[in-house]
């Protein structure tokens, strides 16, 4: 390994850290962990989703899927429900509430991360998505 690319390791993680801590820490005032809020999200954004394929969108163990589903739905923001094509799957859909709640959320978690990288040009975070992306598709 050259001594560029373990700089490059060690400052990209660095930076990834220091994104995902910024991102936890804005999701706490909304009352729930980022696990939950991607689930909203997904939800929100996507409609209603089988509770099986909601771990791989969001990059969740299939194993902890049920037990964020089940947190939600205490919260009440989240219900499972039938799956009309599949009587043995259920589906995750978000409530009304959770609808309210991503309505006011959301929008303000938006600002948040465009105020994390509001350092950057426009242009600086589209070389950055490229790059990005060059080096998540390795196999």
């Amino acid at each position: 390994m050259s001594k560029k690319s373990l700089k490059l390791l060690v400052v990209m993680l660095r930076a990834a850290q220091t994104v995902e801590d910024l991102v936890k820490k804005d999701m706490r005032r909304y009352g729930i962990n980022p696990t939950e809020f991607a689930v909203l999200e997904l939800l929100y954004n996507r409609g209603e989703q089988p509770i099986q394929k909601i771990g791989k969108k969001i990059l969740l163990a299939s194993s902890s899927i049920t037990y964020v589903i089940d947190q939600l739905e205490k919260k009440g923001l989240v219900k499972r429900i039938d799956c009309p094509e599949d009587r043995r799957s259920k589906l995750a859909t978000i409530t009304d509430e959770g609808k309210q709640f991503m309505d006011e959320a959301f929008p303000k978690h938006e600002e948040r991360i465009d105020q994390i990288f509001s350092h950057m040009t426009e242009e600086e975070m589209d070389t950055a998505i490229e790059i990005l992306k060059k080096i998540g598709l390795q196999e």
